[in-house]
């Protein structure tokens, strides 16, 4: 027992770094939603139709930005976890009934993408890096962009590291993916560093 506790205690103390910075969910929550009616209703709602073919409703507590559709499908942005994507859902459905639109009784609303910010401790020498995994999935152009990018294909995740050691990871569709494409992307560069 003490074994697994101190296991868990290392893999906590590894990944402390490693913060979500947005979490992105989209589907659907109704078959059709009006969008003159809920954005005329529904206060921070708004919509500009010559700007974007959809309403915008931005939500203060949790903190959400809502792409709204009149196929009835959304997009939620700006979400830093787990449960203020469930009851930012909640709320956004609530404020819709409110307005009058049929919502599914079970939206189906899942998470499309996780960016995790995490910082490795230690510098990052990106030209070291491309020359010795010399892989075709690296992009690293200095003169365009100061990070280089990194495709992992299994889990699916695009890695921006930094000379400064700070990583951006993104395309995970759950924590855990973010934390295995980190440990590959770490045992790759261990053998550079």
């Amino acid at each position: 027992m003490l074994i697994n506790v101190s296991v868990c205690a290392m893999e906590e103390k590894k990944y402390e770094s490693l913060k979500i910075e947005n979490i992105v969910a989209s589907g659907a929550i109704a078959d059709s939603i009006d969008l003159e009616v809920i954005s005329n209703k529904i206060e921070n709602c708004e919509l500009n139709t010559k700007r974007f073919p959809g309403a915008v409703y931005r939500i203060q507590d949790p903190k959400i930005a809502s792409l709204i559709f009149s196929s009835g499908k959304v997009v939620l942005t700006g979400i830093r976890d787990k449960n203020a994507l469930d009851e930012g859902l909640k709320l956004i459905i609530s404020r819709m009934k409110d307005a009058g639109v049929q919502c599914y009784k079970e939206p189906q609303v899942a998470i499309t993408n996780i960016v995790c910010s995490y910082d490795i401790g230690k510098y990052i020498n990106l030209n070291k890096v491309v020359i010795t995994l010399n892989l075709e999935n690296i992009e690293y152009e200095p003169e365009q962009f100061p990070g280089l990018v990194y495709r992992i294909q299994d889990p699916k995740i695009v890695a921006l590291l930094f000379s400064s050691g700070k990583i951006i990871l993104t395309g995970g569709k759950n924590l855990e993916d973010i934390k295995r494409g980190l440990d590959f992307l770490e045992q790759k560069l261990s053998s550079i560093m």
